[in-house]
This record gives structure tokens, C-alpha cells and sequence, in this order.
């Protein structure tokens, strides 16, 4: 394994992101389950912030690949969000995306939504720069 590969491992691992929310009616629609655009949003920021922990350099979000939405979710219910990185190119990082939902009187938990967000790093002129310096891209 090569320098960069360990120091993306290393990275990586200490990078994956967390968050638990509770579906609240602010956050439902009509059918009183939760937005699309309100999960879209929350997946953002968590890849988001997985994506800074990785390389700590000002980032943008650059695209999301296809968004699976598995089943609607039920207002009252908690969610867990899990952002970690999957790719690392020279100026930009995709984060995965796992919501689970699980009720709050049960113990099951299942996969919700799955997406996959892209990002590049960018300096004070807003052009690409490496996500690792220290580890150039061969």
C-alpha cells in the first residue's frame, strides 16, 4: 500500500460522520412523512461535513449521484445519517450517504435513503486544488 493510499485509509476511517435527527411535524408533509428536500438537505450537510473532517480545506458540493428513497418516512421516527468518504480523486471526494430510520417504540432499524455526494476543493479564487497536498496523485 502506497503512502497516499494509507494516509486515504487513515482519513477515511477518522472521517465518517454520524448524526441522529427525530422526524418532527415542521419536517412532514401531507401524508406526514418527511420531505424529500429536508432528507436531501440533511444528507448534504452530513456528507458535507464527513468530506471536511477528511481533508480539512474549504469544499463545494459538485453533484449527487442517484438518491434511492427505499420507503417513505414516518413523522416521529429517528434517523440516523452516515456520511463516509468512498473516493478520493486529486481535487475532489464522493461521501456516501446512509439515512437508517427505526421507530421510537421499537427496536428495528432499516436502510432508508442511500446517495452519493461529490465535492472539490477549492482555495480563495475558487479553483480546484488537491485534497491532499502531502500526497500528490500519481
Amino acid at each position: 500500500m502506497t503512502p497516499r493510499e494509507q494516509e486515504i485509509q487513515r482519513r477515511t476511517e477518522l472521517s465518517t460522520t454520524r448524526v441522529a435527527k427525530a422526524v418532527f411535524p415542521p419536517t412532514t408533509n401531507h401524508h406526514n412523512t418527511l420531505f424529500g428536500g429536508t432528507a436531501l438537505a440533511w444528507m448534504d450537510e452530513v456528507s458535507f461535513i464527513a468530506a471536511t473532517r477528511f481533508c480539512r480545506l474549504p469544499l463545494v458540493t459538485v453533484s449527487s449521484d442517484r438518491i434511492d428513497f427505499k420507503h417513505a418516512i414516518a413523522a416521529g421516527s429517528i434517523l440516523e445519517l452516515v456520511g463516509r468518504v468512498i473516493h478520493v480523486g486529486n481535487t475532489s471526494l464522493k461521501v456516501e450517504v446512509e439515512v437508517f430510520v427505526e421507530s421510537m417504540s421499537c427496536d428495528s432499524r432499516e436502510r432508508a435513503i442511500h446517495g452519493v455526494f461529490s465535492f472539490v476543493a477549492i482555495d480563495d479564487e475558487k479553483t480546484p486544488i488537491p485534497v491532499l497536498p502531502d500526497f500528490p496523485a500519481s
